[in-house]
C-alpha cells in the first residue's frame, strides 16, 4: 500500500468521524449500481469529503472482489444444485492428479492439459455440464454445446444428483482422456 493511501486511512477517523472498517460496514448495508453513486451517498448522507468517499468506496470494492468465493456466489439461490456440482468434482478428481479445477465468475472449468468440462448453474433448477468430446454424435441427452459455443462440443442438462450415472461418468472420462 502506498504511503499516501496509508496516511489517508490513518487520518480517516479524525477527518470523517469513523475508521475505514466502520465505513465499509456502512456501505455493506447499501446497494449501488455505480461507484459514483456510493461516493455521492457518503458525501450527501454522511458529510464525507470527495477524496475520502472515493477511497472508502474503492477499498470496499477491493474487499468484496477479493473476499468473494465465486462458487458460493454461483449457487446463491440455487443451493439445491450444489450436491450435483460436488458430485461432478468428486468424479473428475478421481480420474487423476492432473485434473485442475478453476472457478470463474459464472462457471467452473475442469482442465487436464486443456479444458475438458465446464460446470454452470444455468437456472435455479438446472446445471449445464459442458463437455469437450470432438467427433462424438449428439443424443437426446448429450446435446450440442448450446450456450457454451466453442468452449465445449456437448452439453448435458442436470437437475438431480442421480443423473450423474454411469453414462455421464463415461462421457466425462472420455472428455478427460481426449484432453491429454
Amino acid at each position: 500500500m502506498d504511503k499516501a493511501l496509508q496516511t489517508m486511512i490513518d487520518n480517516m477517523p479524525e477527518k470523517t468521524g469513523k475508521p475505514l472498517d466502520e465505513w465499509k460496514s456502512v456501505l455493506k448495508g447499501q446497494s449501488f449500481a455505480k461507484h459514483s453513486e456510493a461516493v455521492n451517498y457518503l458525501k450527501k448522507e454522511h458529510g464525507v469529503t470527495h477524496g475520502y468517499a472515493n477511497t472508502i468506496v474503492m477499498l470496499s470494492k477491493e474487499d468484496n472482489e477479493s473476499g468473494s468465493d465465486p462458487v458460493a456466489n454461483q449457487y446463491k439461490g440455487k443451493e439445491a444444485l450444489f450436491p450435483i456440482y460436488q458430485k461432478i468434482l468428486n468424479v473428475v478428481e478421481g480420474f487423476g492428479s492432473d485434473v485442475t479445477i478453476i472457478p470463474k465468475k459464472t462457471t467452473v472449468s475442469i482442465i487436464r492439459r486443456i479444458q475438458f468440462a465446464l460446470i454452470k448453474p444455468a437456472t435455479k433448477t438446472r446445471i449445464d455440464l459442458g463437455l469437450k468430446i470432438k467427433g462424438k454424435p449428439t443424443t437426446d441427452r448429450l446435446e450440442d454445446s448450446g450456450p457454451f459455443g466453442t468452449m465445449c462440443t456437448h452439453r448435458v442438462k442436470l437437475s438431480d444428483v442421480t443423473e450423474i450415472d454411469e453414462e455421464l461418468i463415461a462421457w466425462l472420462k472420455e472428455a478427460y482422456q481426449k484432453a491429454e
